[in-house]
């Protein structure tokens, strides 16, 4: 009885959610007329595509349910472009009263009204935030008029419990997006996932960055980091978090591409357990040319005392790490030797002789099993200053050449016949159950399976199938449909087109159709589809196989 009972609320608050249509020929014509300080489990407001973007910003102090998310959804245009909310002569909603209203576009907790609850279950999609910055003026909720603080942020989290930002484009901010912590209130378990950030930061200065984040449980999967503004020395990803996870992006660009130090705003944050702990896995990182510090990545702290530091381990396996700076590159800082990095079965590449690639700065404790690199390199090029440790190094498989498809055209999977392919290790005994590596980048924003089964190759982007080539697809939103067309110099008469869903954390895909041609039109495109796929087959009979993938048109 009591579980028919429960059962039976969730039916009844399910079909009591309300969605609040925003746009041009919508109910709502303005992003302020929805009901902000209202909002309750399940409702969602659907911001529409249009032309001109919207100037208006707004605070959002709500509570959803696990199963019933308040979600803020963009809705795109005809070529899939996500609403553009643009914080430059932003105009602040009616009927809501925030502090800190000079630190973003959109905040996320800390306010008068709605009252200043803790947020949750809380789902930012498909919008693009622009124009949070220190050269920008907004008007306030009391009608005056007041300038971005440098730090402001496109999304600012001052505090939230299981928010997920998806699928968004977060650019021209002084930090694309900040989540706070407090000793009182910490910010807990936030996905940031999909999203498109680059383009942040200030000019000269290097406190702002494109994600900043504190906080307890924050995860970063299948990303694309751009670089930080031209002349900013802000890096892609700084992070003060416990329970850090940083999978399955593309990182290109910042002063450094990983920054990940203490938790200096929330004793809440160094004293939880995962603090010690942080996972590093199946991303692609890239250091061009002239990009600032020639560090790629920092573990441990920054704030000049070390017994707040991180002093735990990071797990770093199955990352692709590649340089193309014309002077020397330095893979890791590591803030001390009581901070330790397991690092196995990665690609450290430089397109340099190896001699000019070091391992760590000054310090650290560096592990290493079967990881590939260059001859010549060296543990540090700090000279007799260097008081780290570093062991593993007659594990290196060294090479001139990884045997990536196209380096450059950044095509770093690996290419048959590449001296990599099944040369992995086994993932250290705390990955597994809860960190394993069944997941890949895709180009861009995307994830899917793992090709490896059994995680036998090294870096972020395993070898690709020989036995057929993919297709190169093309889509176009038309009269209320979608139009796909695709290209195949392989050997495949059989294709299978996916019509791809995001279901949480991961993308699900059901058949569209299937046909022996290479063109085809889906009606709709159904709600909730976020993009198309093609797989190639040797026939349309042989669709039982495993098919080879093409690229991914977005509709969303």
């Amino acid at each position: 009885m009591l579980r028919l009972l429960l059962l039976s609320l969730v039916a009844f608050a399910s079909a009591g959610a309300a969605i609040y249509e925003v746009g041009p020929g919508r109910a709502l014509t303005s992003i302020g007329a929805a009901p902000w300080a209202a909002l309750q489990p399940g409702d969602e407001v659907r911001i529409h595509w249009r032309a001109a973007p919207y100037r208006e910003k707004w605070v959002l102090t709500r509570q959803g349910l696990e199963n019933m998310p308040i979600t803020v959804r963009g809705i795109p245009g005809p070529q899939g472009q996500r609403p553009v909310i643009d914080g430059a002569n932003a105009v602040t909603a009616p009927g809501l009263n925030f502090w800190s209203e000079d630190r973003g576009i959109l905040k996320i907790g800390g306010s008068n009204t709605p009252s200043n609850v803790m947020p949750r279950y809380l789902v930012i999609d498909g919008l693009e935030f622009r124009g949070a910055h220190s050269s920008n003026s907004f008007t306030t909720d009391t009608g005056g008029v007041d300038s971005y603080r440098l730090n402001a942020a496109g999304i600012f989290v001052e505090k939230g419990e299981n928010i997920t930002i998806r699928n968004c484009i977060l650019t021209d901010n002084g930090n694309g997006l900040f989540v706070a912590s407090s000793d009182s209130e910490p910010s807990r378990d936030i996905l940031i996932q999909g999203n498109y950030i680059y383009g942040n930061s200030n000019v000269g200065r290097i406190f702002e960055h494109n994600t900043y984040t504190a906080g307890i449980g924050m995860v970063y999967e299948y990303n694309r980091f751009g670089p930080t503004k031209a002349g900013a020395g802000g890096n892609a990803l700084k992070d003060r978090s416990a329970g850090t996870v940083i999978r399955y992006n593309w990182i290109e660009g910042g002063n450094r591409q990983l920054d990940l130090v203490e938790g200096e705003d929330s004793s809440l944050i160094r004293n939880h357990p995962s603090y010690r702990e942080t996972f590093v896995y199946g991303n692609v990182l890239i250091e061009p040319a002239g990009a600032g510090n020639r560090q790629m990545v920092h573990y441990g702290g920054d704030n000049g005392n070390p017994a707040s530091y991180r002093k735990g381990v990071m797990y770093f396996y199955n990352n692709t790490l590649v340089s193309t700076r014309t002077d020397r590159n330095t893979v890791m800082r590591i803030s001390t030797n009581d901070e330790r990095v397991d690092a196995r079965n990665n690609i450290f590449y430089t397109t340099l002789p190896g001699s000019d690639l070091s391992l760590l700065d000054a310090a650290g404790t560096l592990d290493l099993q079967n990881n590939w690199i260059k001859p010549g390199w060296r543990n540090s090029f700090s000279g007799g200053s260097f008081s780290g440790v570093v062991t593993g190094g007659s594990t290196f498989i060294e090479g001139t050449d990884p045997g990536f498809m196209d380096t450059a055209s950044q095509d770093f999977r690996l290419a048959p016949g590449s001296p990599l392919i099944d040369q992995a290790v086994a993932l250290p005994a705390a990955t597994v159950g809860t960190h394993d590596l069944v997941r890949q980048y895709v180009r861009h924003q995307w994830g899917d399976d793992r090709i490896d089964a059994g995680i036998s190759d090294l870096g972020a982007l395993p070898r690709r199938r020989t036995d057929l080539e993919p297709p190169v697809l093309t889509g176009v939103l038309r009269e209320g449909a979608v139009d796909l067309a695709w290209t195949h110099a392989g050997s495949a008469s059989g294709f299978v087109v996916l019509a791809l869903t995001r279901v949480g954390p991961h993308l699900r895909w059901r058949t569209a159709g299937i046909t022996e041609g290479r063109s085809l039109r889906v009606e709709g495109p159904p709600e909730g589809v976020a993009g198309y796929l093609v797989l190639a087959y040797r026939s349309a009979d042989d669709t039982q196989a495993v098919g080879w993938p093409s690229n991914i048109v977005s509709v969303e």
